[in-house]
């Protein structure tokens, strides 16, 4: 919203003390930049988006990283650290991403700065070893959660009641299992995932499942379609297939994913509202959608 101007002059008596008013509550709203809406939503970060500034290779923030060693943590196997380097706003949600089988955090790590430049911390992590299972790989993105809360270097920079997972094939079966395994958790996004275990009754954590339409290792017909199908109808949850895709596409930077991923994130993660006109309405059959599915509007 854009403030105008004031007048002066010849407002009549009569109303100058509305316009006063009305006056101030307008630039309470608009004035601050970044998270001008903080005084309603005290976990917005960033400028308004667009469309172009969630397509962008970089958001607004400058991003610094820290390698972890798996020498250094319990419960999973190191990885690296992506946040904003400023502090200027305050603390941010967070996030961790698991590779898939046979895989390392190499894989997803395109991830890590994409999403920290939009106002996250981002923990691309390995898994203890590659062969690791989707439960497995649940219980490991929750414990590199906790180090990140409780004994990272960047703790303090961190809302521990904002955080979420991610993770490609069995990672992404494994965010399913986190979520739940931690109903706390404020959103979870499986890419291509692979999970034997097809229903989710448990799960209340608002849910984004990317499919790909070329995917042959974990086909959409007995993976992703059936676990958004298996997750509670009541759920705020969105299926994205990808078109033109194979298994393999999380793997490598993507526009698509990038952006319903940060939409998404900005939405449950941030209550940020701003973000739902790229959720809802759905998003339409495109060059690289094949097909989307959910419940709009969401509640959450």
């Amino acid at each position: 919203m854009q403030q105008h101007p004031h007048t002066r002059g010849r407002t009549s008596g009569r109303f100058a003390g509305l316009t006063a008013a009305l006056a101030a509550v307008v630039a309470l709203t608009t004035l601050g930049g970044p998270g001008a809406h903080a005084a309603d939503n005290p976990y917005e970060r960033g400028p308004a988006p667009t469309e172009s500034s969630i397509e962008a290779l970089r958001g607004p923030y400058a991003v610094s990283d820290v390698s972890v060693s798996s020498l250094s943590v319990t419960g999973f196997g190191g990885g690296t650290i992506y946040y904003p380097t400023s502090t200027a706003d305050g603390t941010f949600g967070a996030i961790a991403v698991s590779p898939g089988f046979t895989a390392y955090q190499s894989s997803i790590s395109w991830l890590g700065p994409r999403l920290a430049s939009q106002g996250f911390v981002v923990f691309t992590i390995d898994t203890n070893t590659t062969l690791d299972q989707p439960a497995s790989r649940g219980d490991q993105l929750l414990a590199a959660l906790d180090y990140l809360t409780q004994r990272s270097s960047v703790r303090g920079r961190i809302d521990s009641s904002r955080l979420g997972v991610m993770g490609h094939s069995m990672g992404g079966g494994g965010s399913l299992e986190a979520a739940k395994d931690r109903p706390s958790l404020q959103a979870a996004i499986p890419l291509t995932p692979w999970n034997l275990d097809k229903t989710w009754p448990e799960v209340r954590t608002p849910t984004l499942i990317f499919g790909a339409d070329g995917d042959t290792v974990a086909p959409v017909s007995t993976h992703a379609e059936p676990l958004y199908t298996g997750l509670p109808s009541s759920l705020d949850r969105a299926y994205l297939e990808l078109n033109g895709a194979t298994h393999f596409t999380p793997n490598s930077s993507n526009t698509t994913i990038a952006k319903y991923s940060i939409s998404w994130l900005k939405r449950f993660i941030d209550n940020d509202t701003r973000y739902e006109r790229f959720l809802c309405p759905l998003p339409q059959r495109s060059l690289t959608i094949e097909e989307s599915r959910g419940n709009c509007p969401h509640t959450s």
